[in-house]
């Protein structure tokens, strides 16, 4: 009789242990800390989120995998949890977008860093529950592209969104948070309800919960549970469509996002998504497989609403609106999501989907680099300008060149046009795969999509190099309110008084890091092209 009784590869599991590790760390230690000394603790995140980034390089090989129901050679089909390259470009992009929300969510000086200021006033959140609903947050979203089996993936699911609907709400008195994280729960705990049914059903008809098994099982699924899989299928793939806020399930974002801190919003645009796309792939391309012919057109489907009902949405969002900056961005998300479906539905039909898997973690990561970036220099202008309006980004580049210049380049990038390389390879390796798999109608309607995404992004730029004087929107009240609204402030952008460390640590990392892929952006999608294990 084998020994059940098997080595855990420590190694491996490095990136999800010291965030979780960490986690209680720092709940901990906030019982002893003084309230001047409690802004260490956001240091002390940032600097582990570093520390489990850099433990991936021992791991870039991307042939590492534990525990295993058979040990041996065959561990790679049987493991639980595998760091493949998949898994390690996907865990780079969690622990980096972890990184820059703990230096967006740290103000130098502040006692109460995690902190968003919110229609013209700030609400005071507990720093130590923050610091740990954050990494906690983390660690689940960077077991979940490890792993191999459906009850981790369900597991890691959770404990990447439970944290999350306490982060949007966890500023004392904020009614807005508050009712944005109730329509998140309610969204997450229906797709959360329909997911675990359609894994119980997929459990019933193959008898295993192994990615592999799955596969293997539902090719030689018996005639009388056939139907059964087919129903499991279908609704483990519409929950995971909830997560990742695709169209028709998408409601929940942009209130979501408008209600949260910014730093969170960040944070959900970027890992929150991040989680929800890496379960798709591989619920799809590794278990579901033999259904390929059937979620390859409803991912193309899929596909193609959501970014149409995302760039449209973000092209109807007026300057002098409240959080209108954040709600253009998580409008943006939706469509962004679309683009990332793209290559998801041409794996369908590619004898070996590793070029599309591989153009959708680069398109992910390329994305999340330069979606953050504009978080960041969006949390720089709040600080002068409370409301979010865009109409407050109006003259920035006279005001704050570096930051103008920056955020320029961000929409750049995710508009796909030059300086932007990063962005316009992205694009282009979607746009690619899609033609390559035979999905013509798809590449037109991602086309028609990303012209009418040059609209509000080239509107966006634009605002920023507008001298204040000229605005005709500006000067007013914002439109729609009453007669006691704040008055639209050209140029509030300027108002801004110094820029904290962090702030800008934020905004300069990321900077430099869609110039190095804009430089040579082949990398990333040579190495996303490694085969899942």
């Amino acid at each position: 009789m084998p020994s059940l009784v098997q080595s855990v590869d420590w190694t491996a599991l490095t990136p999800v242990v010291i965030p979780a590790g960490l986690a209680v760390v720092v709940l901990v230690a906030d019982l002893f800390l003084p309230e001047r000394r409690k802004p260490l603790l956001g240091w002390v995140t940032a600097a582990g989120f570093l520390a489990a980034g850099l433990t991936l390089i021992p791991l870039r090989d991307g042939h590492r995998a534990t525990f295993c129901q058979t040990p041996g050679a065959s561990c790679a089909q049987t493991a639980s949890y595998a760091a493949d390259h998949f898994t390690l470009v996907l865990q780079v992009l969690v622990l980096g977008g972890g990184l820059l929300t703990a230096l967006l969510s740290v103000t130098a000086g502040s006692t109460d860093a995690p902190v968003a200021p919110q229609s013209g006033r700030r609400a005071q959140a507990p720093a130590g529950e923050y610091w740990f609903l954050l990494l906690s947050s983390a660690a689940g979203a960077a077991l979940l592209p490890a792993s191999r089996d459906l009850i981790t993936l369900i597991v890691a699911l959770e404990v990447t969104t439970l944290p999350a609907f306490a982060l949007v709400a966890l500023r004392r008195g904020d009614r807005t948070a508050s009712e944005a994280a109730l329509k998140f729960f309610l969204s997450s705990v229906t797709a959360t309800a329909v997911s675990l049914l359609g894994i119980s059903f997929v459990y019933a008809a193959t008898g295993t919960v192994n990615l592999s098994g799955v596969a293997a099982g539902l090719t030689h699924a018996p005639g009388q549970l056939d139907h059964l899989a087919k129903v499991g299928a279908a609704l483990t793939l519409v929950g995971f469509a909830f997560k990742l806020a695709a169209a028709p399930f998408h409601f929940w974002v942009p209130e979501t996002y408008a209600g949260a801190p910014l730093p969170v919003a960040a944070y959900l645009s970027v890992v929150g998504k991040a989680a929800g796309f890496s379960g798709l792939i591989l619920v799809t391309v590794i278990a579901f497989r033999p259904y390929h012919h059937v979620w390859g057109p409803a991912l193309g489907v899929l596909a193609a609403l959501t970014m149409t009902v995302g760039n449209v949405g973000a092209l109807r969002q007026s300057p002098d609106a409240e959080r209108g900056a954040v709600r253009l961005l998580a409008w943006s998300s939706i469509g962004q999501a679309g683009y990332l479906l793209v290559p998801m539905a041409a794996a369908s039909s590619a004898h070996d989907p590793a070029h599309e898997i591989g153009a959708t973690v680069a398109y992910a990561l390329m994305y999340g680099v330069v979606n953050l970036g504009a978080f960041a220099v969006a949390a720089l202008v709040t600080r002068g300008a409370p409301a979010g309006r865009l109409a407050d980004y109006r003259g920035l580049y006279a005001a704050r060149p570096l930051a103008a210049l920056a955020l320029g380049f961000f929409l750049l990038c995710l508009a796909g046009l030059p300086p932007g390389v990063v962005g316009l390879f992205a694009k282009v390796v979607v746009f690619s795969s899609a033609v390559g798999a035979q999905h013509g109608w798809l590449a037109v309607i991602m086309a028609v999509n990303v012209v009418i995404a040059l609209v509000y992004y080239l509107r966006w730029t634009a605002l920023l190099f507008t001298r204040p004087g000229d605005a005709d929107a500006g000067s007013g009240t914002a439109a729609g309110a009453g007669a006691g609204a704040e008055p639209v402030r050209p140029g509030a952008a300027a108002a801004v008084a110094g820029t904290p460390f962090a702030l800008g640590a934020a905004i300069a990392l990321t900077a430099v890091t869609g110039l190095v892929l804009s430089g040579a952006p082949q990398i990333v999608l040579r190495y996303a092209q490694g085969t899942l294990l």
